[in-house]
Parts: C-alpha cells; structure tokens; sequence
C-alpha cells in the first residue's frame, strides 16, 4: 500500500513540475551556496586556516549538504560537477575574503549572516526535499533529504574545524525548522499539486521559524543524564 501511495506521489509531482519549477530549483540551490559559502569562510577565518583549508572549508559548507543527499539518493552528477563554475565562484570568494577581511570584521559579519543562513537553510531544504520527491522517495524520506541538505553542510564544516557541529550543541531550534519546512512542502503539493507553490511554501516556513526562533531566541531543552 506505501508502494503504490509513494508511486502516486512521484507521477503526480512529475505531471505537475513544469519546466519554469526545475529553473526555480536550480536558483534556490545557488543562493543557498552563497549564503551557507559564507558560513564556511568566517569558520575557516576563525581558524586562520591556509588557503586550502579556506577552500576546503567554505566547499563543505556550500556543497557538503547537497552532495551527502546525492550520495543517499544514488543521484549524479552532482551539482558542482554539473555547475563547475560555482567552484571558480567559491576560488574567487576566498581568495577575496583572504584578502581583504580581517578579525574586526567577524562578528559583525557573522551577526549579519544570521539571516542569510536561515534562508539558506529553507532554500536547501526545499531544494533537498524537490529532489528526493523527484527520485520517486517516500515523504518521510524526502524530508530527511531536505534536513541532510540544509544541516549537514554546517555539520561537516564544524568537524573539519575540530568543533561540536553548531547544529546539535546550541540549542536554537535549526533542524527542527528544515524538518517542519520540509513537511509543508509534502502537505502543499499533495493539497495543491504545485510543486513550485510547494518550494515556495516550504522556504517561507523554514525561514519564518528560523526566524522566529533567532527574534524570540528559543532554545531546546538539554539532555540531562
């Protein structure tokens, strides 16, 4: 019975996803690269990494979400394979950064990119969760796709940078959002059959509650053994 539900889905996602939607798919994914790029390079700056290691880290952060779905969902190529020049964008923005920002500019930076990093995260995660429906994925699936897309590039980011990963020590509600945003996407297209209204409703909500958690500073409750 899953089967032929989860079948059903894919044709009608399929049926429904013009050509105008896969362009929007395609843009959703490069502002989320900038926004969570910059995440990589203040944390590299942070580090006062070499060169490579800016590279190194501003790529995961930008890429490492994308490409882990990719792998779980047997997709290729992958996106900075199949748009290289995002790579010559990335060279370019660190050897910028390197040049030119210095430590007085972290924080001010980095309390900028609070809001850029939380559209980037509902931009991920709708990206993540049109493409794990677009393989013909379950629901449930799909939302983790679009969770693993938004979160783990930050994850594999803060490891490399010998750190806990932002996103499972400081309490603010993060993943939670992309998993909420993640599941308006699937409830939207299944109402509507508009997977273009779905990504837009999924970005609006992902944000929105990342937002609003940033604004309200919300924070959830430690495990206390």
């Amino acid at each position: 019975m899953g089967a032929k539900v989860t079948e059903r889905l894919y044709h009608c996602l399929m049926s429904s996803m013009p050509l105008w939607t896969n362009h929007l798919n395609l843009l959703i994914e490069a502002a989320a690269v900038l926004a969570f790029a910059l995440s990589g390079l203040l944390a590299a700056a942070r580090k006062s990494l070499d060169a490579v290691g800016v590279f190194t880290v501003t790529f995961l952060a930008a890429f490492g979400g994308g490409t882990l779905r990719d792998l779980l969902l047997d997709q290729r190529p992958f996106f900075w394979v199949e748009h290289v020049h995002w790579l010559w964008v990335l060279m370019g923005l660190c050897m910028t950064a390197m040049l030119f920002m210095r430590h007085r500019h972290f924080e001010p930076t980095e309390r900028a990119m609070q809001w850029p990093d939380a559209l980037g995260l509902g931009l991920f995660a709708a990206a993540g969760v049109s493409k794990a429906l677009h393989t013909g994925s379950p629901a449930l699936v799909a939302v983790l796709m679009g969770v693993v897309t938004g979160v783990f590039g930050g994850v594999l980011r803060d490891v490399v940078c010998n750190e806990i990963p932002s996103a499972f020590r400081d309490h603010k509600p993060y993943a939670i959002c992309a998993f909420v945003g993640g599941w308006a996407y699937v409830g939207w297209w299944w109402i509507t059959g508009s997977a273009g209204q779905a990504l837009m409703v999924c970005v609006t909500v992902t944000f929105g509650l990342r937002a609003l958690a940033l604004w309200r500073n919300w924070s959830l409750p430690a495990w206390k053994a």
